[in-house]
């Protein structure tokens, strides 16, 4: 009996270990989560809910984040909507605007033509692009390098014109002509200033290389060999399926009734991509351009494309499109986006082979702690959870109960929020939102709010523009 007993029991324990070591090792593939392997559990105990309360507490539309860990996607997952109002699912293959991130894309593509020795970083780009000009001759002596990171002295987009899009595929060839009144900020190579205008004409120097449009040319030769065969850098006239929508914040979410998409600004801001997709943009650039028997660049062009080349901030610097930074002891490659409805980050670990890419429909959003607090949760740390944001409570009681409400609501929360990113006065990001967009009274109203519980403010001379 005691030796049945025995063998039942090692049977038992036999049989649970089995199952602990399939459940850890088991790849969940649901339209939403991803979960594989160790970090996968950890990441889907730890970052799950945190995940959940940060879209509660910031009042996200949808959410999307994909883990890389040595060439495997170990978490990925989406949670809420791609449309508040029509309660569309995010899923892990819906489709949000990645803004900026969309710009390593012209890097890479220019270094596939430096490759093929049809583009050269120190050429000038007048030498591709006769009619490029800008007011002053020193836009002659500008370079495809000091484009890519930001030193070309070019001004910034101010208008992207959103609300009347061109979708036609001469728009980007009409918009580097159409530039030359804009004047340099700087000489060449003296300053760091970011340029969306520069990677238009960048873009535009790709499709005269090449001899095709620049969205064709990134599909065929960087997003399918990459495993992004979903992704575009071109949006139809109507928004397709499993697409998100855009949505804004003043005081609660709200649908954007604009969308961010001009093909002329292609190159700066349109690729569209998912969570599964963007990962496996992460596994070949952490491979160095190699995976699973596509190559999209030279293992040695990486070293181009990761030299720090001009510093922008302490510990901060941008080589070939690419910010270098560090987080804690490690070094980092990413770029981040935002545009009207969307932000966006995508960073990588190259030293650890790991990835972060958090992808969120709603501008302003806190995409950025999101990805510091995986990293935290991957590396090991104790991640910094930080308190749930004051603007969204604030700004709701002022629109209900008025300016007096909401001040006594600041002044019993602020003890908690000192350093609280969306509700400093120069960073009420819903009330430039508000301003932005022409709403007067909402303009006044949050304007009179800020100058309430940030007295001596810059926001008083904004007020005096209102």
């Amino acid at each position: 009996m005691e030796r049945n007993l025995k063998k039942l029991l090692s049977f038992c324990t036999i049989i649970s270990m089995c199952i602990i070591y399939s459940c850890s090792n088991k790849q969940n593939d649901s339209k939403d989560s991803i979960i594989a392997g160790e970090l996968g559990l950890k990441l889907d105990t730890t970052l799950t809910p945190y995940l959940q309360k940060i879209v509660k507490d910031y009042d996200l539309p949808g959410i999307g984040i994909g883990i890389v860990q040595n060439d495997t996607i170990v978490y990925a997952k989406t949670l809420g909507y791609l449309n508040k109002e029509t309660k569309e699912p995010a899923l892990l293959t819906s489709l949000f605007h990645m803004a900026s991130v969309s710009k390593p894309f012209v890097a890479t593509a220019i270094m596939q033509l430096v490759e093929q020795e049809r583009i050269h970083l120190d050429s000038t780009v007048v030498s591709y692009l006769p009619y490029f000009e800008l007011a002053g001759g020193a836009y002659e002596t500008i370079t495809i390098r000091q484009m890519l990171c930001h030193i070309s002295g070019m001004p910034d987009v101010q208008d992207y014109g959103w609300s009347e899009p061109e979708y036609d595929e001469g728009a980007l060839e009409q918009y580097v002509r159409s530039i030359s009144h804009h004047s340099m900020l700087s000489a060449p190579g003296e300053k760091f200033a970011y340029s969306n205008m520069a990677f238009e004409c960048l873009g535009d120097v790709i499709a005269k290389v090449s001899e095709m449009p620049f969205a064709e040319y990134v599909k065929h030769f960087i997003l399918n060999p990459a495993g992004m065969q979903a992704s575009t850098f071109l949006k139809p006239d109507d928004l397709p399926e499993n697409w998100a929508s855009p949505h804004t914040q003043i005081v609660s979410t709200e649908l954007e009734n604009v969308y961010p998409y001009n093909r002329m600004h292609g190159p700066s801001s349109t690729l569209h991509s998912n969570v599964i997709e963007m990962c496996n943009w992460a596994i070949i650039n952490l491979n160095r351009g190699t995976h699973k028997g596509q190559t999209i660049l030279k293992s040695e062009s990486y070293e181009a494309l990761w030299n720090p080349l001009f510093q922008t901030g302490q510990n901060d610097y941008v080589g070939l499109s690419w910010f270098l930074r560090s987080f804690r002891e490690y070094s980092t490659v990413g770029h981040s986006g935002g545009d009207t409805g969307f932000k966006t980050d995508f960073i990588m670990l190259p030293e650890n082979d790991i990835a972060v890419v958090v992808l969120c429909n709603l501008n302003p959003s806190p995409v950025t702690n999101i990805k510091f607090t995986a990293l935290d949760i991957i590396l090991g740390h104790e991640p910094h959870h930080a308190p749930s944001p004051a603007s969204i409570p604030v700004s709701k009681a002022l629109e209900e109960n008025g300016l007096e409400s909401a001040v006594a609501l600041w002044d019993s929360l602020k003890a908690n929020h000192v350093d609280e990113y969306d509700f400093h006065p120069q960073h009420f990001v819903g009330l430039f939102i508000a301003m932005d967009l022409g709403r007067v009274e909402e303009s006044t109203s949050l304007a009179q709010l800020c100058v309430r519980i940030f007295p001596n403010s810059v926001i008083e001379n904004i007020m005096r523009t209102i």
